[in-house]
């Protein structure tokens, strides 16, 4: 029966064969579709023979960690995990020359959209439309000036003014509700879709033995950032953060 190190590990290739065959795929382009198709991180294009030899490497892991699987090896998996954080942590330099993950979610259309001639229809509709004519209003003949009409217009013009409204009360102010704190709410089940309990421990253990290696509590997000198959470096950072007391209590106890 497989291990969740070896899901994990299994889940990691099967990730790794599909970008392998995006990359395949995009080996066609030219430079210019090759860095619109994805939104790619800075590195050097690899080049066809590359991605083929990588595309071997990974199917050759992938039937070993098979085989592993069905002679009940629990240990090979891990080993695997183990030797991927330490050539993070000790053997990686910071280079450009390696094959990003292509995923088929982010694929980028390359064909343009087609040309709409509506700016062409709008200046001929408007080169024929005709101006509308506008046609002067008659004026009414003046009143006959009589005393009676005198005495009528004096009496419209004279009005009451009517009384000034009272001016509307404000509402008034409800306290308002503190708002609610961040994390998890009140049934106790967190507030987002956070790091899955696996990942979490994955985070915890890291910690614990990096600090007991020597390495300095800053330093700890970025270094387990940049290992396979760990959480963003902000979710790291908020998982040390939350769980520094248990982080402690393994590095004190070893």
């Amino acid at each position: 029966m497989a291990t969740p190190a070896d899901q994990r590990l299994l889940e990691l290739l099967d990730k790794w064969l599909k970008s392998l065959e995006l990359h395949a795929k995009y080996s066609s382009l030219d430079d210019e579709s090759y860095w619109k198709i994805q939104p790619w991180v800075e590195h050097q294009r690899p080049s066809r023979w590359i991605i083929d030899l990588a595309t071997q490497k990974t199917l050759a892991l992938r039937a070993h960690v098979q085989e592993r699987v069905q002679m009940a090896d629990a240990q090979y998996s891990d080993s695997l995990e183990l030797m991927i954080f330490l050539a993070n942590l000790v053997g990686s330099e910071h280079i450009e020359r390696f094959i990003p993950v292509a995923e088929a979610d982010n694929e980028r259309s390359l064909v343009p959209p087609p040309a709409t001639d509506a700016t062409t229809t709008n200046v001929a509709v408007t080169a024929t439309r005709e101006m509308p004519k506008f046609v002067a209003a008659k004026r009414a003949p003046p009143a006959t000036g009589t005393a009676q009409v005198a005495r009528t217009e004096r009496r419209a013009a004279v009005q009451p003014k009517p009384a000034a409204k009272p001016a509307p009360k404000p509402p008034a102010k409800t306290p308002a509700k503190p708002a609610a704190k961040p994390g998890k709410n009140p049934a106790g089940v967190p507030a987002d879709n956070g790091p899955s309990d696996d990942a979490r421990a994955q985070v915890v253990g890291d910690a614990a033995r990096l600090m007991q290696w020597g390495r300095k509590w800053y330093e700890l997000p970025e270094l387990i950032a940049r290992m396979a198959g760990r959480p963003s470096l902000p979710e790291v950072r908020r998982i040390l953060k939350e769980n520094k007391g248990v982080i402690d209590a393994k590095v004190g106890g070893a």
